[in-house]
Parts: C-alpha cells; structure tokens; sequence
C-alpha cells in the first residue's frame, strides 16, 4: 500500500497546526530542549547527516525515514528540507500510523 499522500497529508497538517519544526539545526535544538515528540527524514537524506542526527536524538527522541523525497516535500516546506521535527505527542502518533502502513 502507498502511504506517501497519508504522511503527506499528515505533515501538512502538523504545519497548519504550527507544530512543525523544519531544518536540521532547528530539529535539533528543540529535541535538546525537549519539545519534539518525532523526528522525520526525507528519503533522499544523506546518510552522514542521517548519522549526526542519530547521535543528536539518541535517547530524546525517535527518528523515522519517509518514503518521500526533499522535492516531493516542498510544498510543505516551501524549499528543500531533509529533517522535519513533530512538536506534539498526538500528531506524532498520527505520522507512525501512516508510517507504519
């Protein structure tokens, strides 16, 4: 089953909820200062920021790949961003499902 326009539509909302954190540094950051819930990598990430990011929310928070590419997220992120930082336990939840699918 293709579950790209679910967590598509999953990060859409998350960004209209203002609950969205975008970029490497600003995940980061809030995942130190403990308010992200899920951390996101797009597809196309590379595997050595891949790397520092998983040493960054090693035991804070959970990091999950999508299938979709840093294009195919632009219209969320209005330019190419690999890193994505959910900011509420419940949004969260509702990205792992479609994850999950």
């Amino acid at each position: 089953m293709n579950n790209e326009p679910a967590i598509f539509g999953a990060l859409g909302l998350c960004r209209k909820a203002g609950r969205l954190v975008m970029g490497f540094d600003a995940v980061c950051e809030d995942v130190y200062k403990g308010r992200v819930a899920l951390v996101l990598t797009a597809a196309d990430l590379s595997p050595k920021t891949l790397a520092r990011l998983q040493r960054a929310c090693e035991g804070a928070a959970e990091v999950l790949p999508m299938p979709l590419t840093q294009q195919q997220l632009c219209p969320i992120s209005k330019k190419p961003v690999g890193v994505y930082g959910v900011a509420d336990e419940n949004l969260a939840r509702l990205c792992r499902e479609h994850l999950a699918k």
